[in-house]
């Protein structure tokens, strides 16, 4: 008996610590909250116009065709009450195994006791029966523009996954089962997780997704050896120590986004794109860029093309003495890359022998799953927001792609940092995702409005430090990779673009897996395959892909070996700077560290 009078009151000790505890941490989130600025409404979610043509395109159906509706409501009404009467029936039989379950497997509802509780099953089957209906009553509109039902179903389905049960402790058995193993402990440790999240992003909330203190840039990531040898106030240009004792005459660049840090090509030694290059005998040239605050308020993309590209391609010609060199262009720099292509094209300027783009978009006729963003009412909000800070917070960049993935990106993190108290794990590609970068205001509204709204670029209106330039200009030998399930730049419109372009030399990669994955794929793992094609590129993407062959494991090799007749003879391998150019700093450099906005 004493035993258990210790145990309990230990139990209970805890029990009353924890909600303690749980006290104190509610009052620093209510301090952390009351940080957050104000912010606009149109950067929040759509304008309301959005909702009302989707509520009159509704009424305009029930109208023209109000069987159909009928019909769709009645099924749906069938199946809930058919469901409910089930469940009635099993309680009166005095069983406690859930009836017959036939929807849909979904990885939310993995644990055993969605399928095994009556309670939880009957709840998991009714969301997902919902959440059907729903998105089947938003396809069926009919009178809608195809671009304002894309943003409907986006919407819709964004509302759909909020609501989901496993959003919520009260009808989440693997998170209550937890706080009850735990004495609460395991809701404390998620509050903490909540708290420390708001805090650090001065009362928003941004979800940590990765370990902060498991990695650090220059230590564990980013660390393949190389010097920063010129710097000026948009980039840092690293050169990399060979480590072949020849190289390829024709020095390499590589263009990454300046919406993320370089380093997603080089996270670490065994899946670094940056040093198996190296490894195979270039030398390699990668541009850093800066994370840019309020004042670079007066960069556009013609600054990041003269002061950016030209400036750094200039560099490398410079220290290497060598005339020409070879680019890569990485989503949106590769369609920055595609624009300097045009406009030196159009100055009769030979530096650049050949180009590569990843994941580039340079025709926007097809937006993809971007479309429900660059309506005016997100475009305005955005433009507004630039021009009164000068720059577009990193925050807003970093939620919209959070949300392309709201399920694998937002709830499912949520759930296991702020329900079950779990810590974020260690995972590097993660870790850079957090690592995310302003913009300048002026480059991001011209982004925005030239490119992806008004599609100037491939209707050849294009005005860059006083040329028009088109899609057509890029004339040079070309190599494109896209991926096959890129979410953000997606391989079809990739295709096309690319298709566009007024080169005679084109070889078009479709590599399997995403925006990442497709491309940081060495040819160690032998996981992601990709397909090619000898026939013209022209036309329908998905009949190129129908005649293209497939071949197993990574596709550097294919573009090494393509690189490889366009890079010259061999010569003695350089190391990193010159006379006219000192090393500045090890790599990765210092803008790679660098945050404005701390």
């Amino acid at each position: 008996m004493a035993t258990d009078d210790a145990e309990t009151g230990g139990d209970l000790d805890r029990l009353n610590a924890n909600l303690a505890r749980i006290e104190e941490l509610s009052q620093r989130l209510i301090t952390a909250l009351s940080r957050q600025e104000p912010v606009r409404p149109s950067l929040q979610g759509p304008d309301q116009d959005v909702f009302m043509k989707a509520a009159a395109a509704y009424m305009a159906e029930m109208m023209e065709n109000p069987s159909k509706i009928l019909e769709h409501q009645i099924s749906y009404w069938g199946q809930s009450l058919r469901h409910y009467v089930e469940a009635q029936e099993a309680l009166r039989e005095g069983g406690m195994v859930p009836r017959e379950d036939h929807t849909p497997e979904d990885k939310r509802f993995s644990n055993p006791l969605w399928q095994t509780n009556p309670y939880f099953n009957f709840i998991k089957q009714q969301y997902l029966m919902s959440a059907q209906a729903m998105e089947e009553a938003v396809s069926n509109l009919d009178h809608l523009s195809e671009r304002d039902k894309h943003r409907v179903e986006y919407f819709s389905r964004q509302i759909i996954n909020m609501f989901a049960p496993t959003n919520f402790l009260g009808t989440n058995p693997e998170a209550l089962s937890k706080a009850v193993e735990t004495d609460g402990e395991s809701l404390v440790r998620g509050l903490e997780n909540l708290v420390r999240d708001i805090e650090e992003n001065d009362g928003r909330l941004l979800i940590t997704l990765a370990d902060r203190d498991a990695f650090e840039v220059g230590e564990n990531l980013a660390t393949t050896p190389g010097a920063v040898v010129y710097r000026n106030r948009m980039f840092e240009l690293i050169q990399y120590t060979p480590t072949t004792e020849q190289v390829y005459r024709t020095p390499l660049i590589i263009f990454p986004p300046w919406i993320n840090r370089f380093y997603i090509l080089d996270l670490k030694e065994k899946n670094s794109l940056i040093k198996w290059i190296v490894d195979q005998g270039y030398t390699l040239f990668v541009v850093s860029w800066v994370n840019p605050d309020a004042s670079y308020a007066d960069a556009g993309m013609d600054t990041y093309v003269e002061e950016g590209y030209l400036e750094a391609i200039d560099q490398v010609k410079a220290i290497t003495g060598e005339d020409r060199v070879n680019a890569i262009g990485y989503c949106i720099a590769g369609t920055t890359l595609a624009l300097t292509l045009a406009l030196m094209q159009k100055r009769k300027d030979r530096s650049i022998r050949s180009a590569t783009f990843f994941t580039t978009l340079t025709d926007f006729t097809d937006q993809g799953e971007f479309t429900p963003f660059l309506g005016d009412d997100f475009v305005d909000g955005i433009e507004r927001e630039a021009q009164e800070k000068g720059y577009l917070d990193s925050f807003f960049m970093s939620r919209t792609f959070s949300f392309l993935r709201s399920n694998d990106l937002v709830y499912g993190p949520a759930i296991r940092s702020y329900m079950m108290g779990e810590s974020p794990p260690a995972f590097d590609l993660l870790y850079w995702n957090g690592d995310s970068t302003n913009l300048p205001g002026r480059m991001a509204v011209e982004y925005l409005r030239w490119l992806c709204q008004e599609n100037r670029f491939s209707e050849g209106t294009f005005e860059l430090l006083g040329e028009t330039v088109s899609i057509k200009d890029v004339k040079l030998p070309l190599c494109a990779v896209a991926c096959e399930s890129d979410h953000i730049a997606a391989w079809k419109p990739s295709f096309t673009g690319f298709t566009k372009m007024g080169s005679r030399e084109r070889t078009f990669i479709l590599s399997e897996s995403g925006h990442i994955a497709g491309i940081v794929n060495p040819p160690s793992r032998v996981k992601y395959g990709h397909s090619v094609s000898d026939q013209p590129l022209a036309g329908d993407p998905e009949t190129w892909r129908a005649q293209a062959t497939r071949h197993d494991g990574s596709w550097w090799p294919l573009w090494e070996a393509w690189l490889r007749r366009r890079s010259g003879r061999k010569v003695a391998a350089r190391a990193p700077g010159g006379p006219d150019h000192p090393v500045l700093a090890p790599a990765p450099g210092t803008y790679v560290r660098a945050d404005p906005d701390t």
